[in-house]
């Protein structure tokens, strides 16, 4: 770099570097974007637009016939209905047993602390199966429950590794000394010190727990049988396959229009399921970063 009238020109070879940089990034943009910008064209679209290729970029023949399909079934709202109470149920549980968990943990004068990370990280490389995951769902009585759902996975080890560096990292151990000598209980320094000062991580675990579980589909597939039980993910699931088959007594034109339709209720569904993350996720940006950096640091 030279100086030229107080300013820092930049040499020619950093002008070819960060040209290369912005070139890179730009097509990694449009790379990210072109999907998304697709399926909500696509979902505002006709069905015949859709069918036929017409839409690449922008909305063809605009119309909210696939957002209305869907909504007048009565299984997307039961489904959103049961996905948003997975979500906060198995958040809540997630969070509570992250942190109980992991402050222990991040403290140097606790007990076999060496033993249960050696434990949770044995649990983390090596996974069981599905055989045995069932078999212990099932032996437990939660088949076929919300149960399944919210317990078998609500504590994550890679969850717990974060939340055991941040507190190791922003809680001193001579605040919990002064605890200590004041009289005051592990358990009521953890509710009163602990979780105050450490909104950003519990902010970020609540977030990951939330969009893992908004997402699942597999464990719901596997241990629900009852309808009423259904998560979101599944009832789409559902309707899709529904869409495909209805029209297998149907002429011809009846169902290629069904096809139709049910190809347009995919990316009408895609968008109506990703919107509640797409809500949450402003409100714990702020602490995401904050969190996600002193949580991964000195781990």
């Amino acid at each position: 770099m030279s100086k030229k009238n107080g300013t820092i020109r930049e040499s020619y070879n950093d002008r070819v570097f960060l040209t290369l940089i912005y070139i890179f990034l730009s097509i990694l943009m449009i790379v990210i974007l072109y999907p998304l910008v697709y399926i909500v064209s696509a979902s505002i679209s006709s069905p015949e637009a859709v069918t036929s290729g017409q839409v690449w970029l922008w909305p063809v023949d605009f119309s909210l016939e696939g957002y209305i399909e869907v909504f007048n079934n009565s299984d997307v709202i039961r489904g959103f209905r049961n996905s948003i109470l997975y979500t906060i149920g198995y958040t809540l549980i997630a969070v509570f047993l992250t942190v109980i968990f992991a402050y222990p943990l991040s403290r140097k004068n606790f007990y076999g602390k060496t033993f249960f990370m050696i434990f949770i990280l044995v649990t983390m490389l090596f996974y069981g199966g599905l055989i045995p995951e069932y078999l212990v769902v099932q032996q437990l009585g939660m088949l076929d429950t919300p149960w399944a759902i919210l317990i078998p996975k609500a504590m994550a080890v890679w969850q717990i590794i974060i939340a055991r560096t941040f507190f190791y990292t922003s809680i001193p151990e001579e605040l919990v000394e002064a605890s200590e000598m004041d009289g005051c209980s592990s358990i009521r320094f953890l509710w009163h010190v602990v979780i105050p000062l450490s909104k950003p991580i519990i902010a970020v675990l609540a977030l990951m727990y939330a969009v893992f579980q908004w997402n699942s589909y597999f464990d719901a597939m596997i241990f629900l049988r009852t309808e009423d039980l259904f998560p979101l993910q599944l009832e789409l699931r559902e309707i899709l396959i529904t869409q495909s088959e209805s029209g297998a007594n149907q002429d011809i034109a009846e169902q290629q229009k069904r096809q139709q339709l049910a190809n347009l209720m995919q990316y009408s569904l895609i968008v109506v399921s990703s919107i509640p993350v797409l809500i949450i996720y402003p409100f714990a940006q702020k602490y995401f970063v904050k969190g996600m950096l002193l949580g991964s640091v000195k781990g």
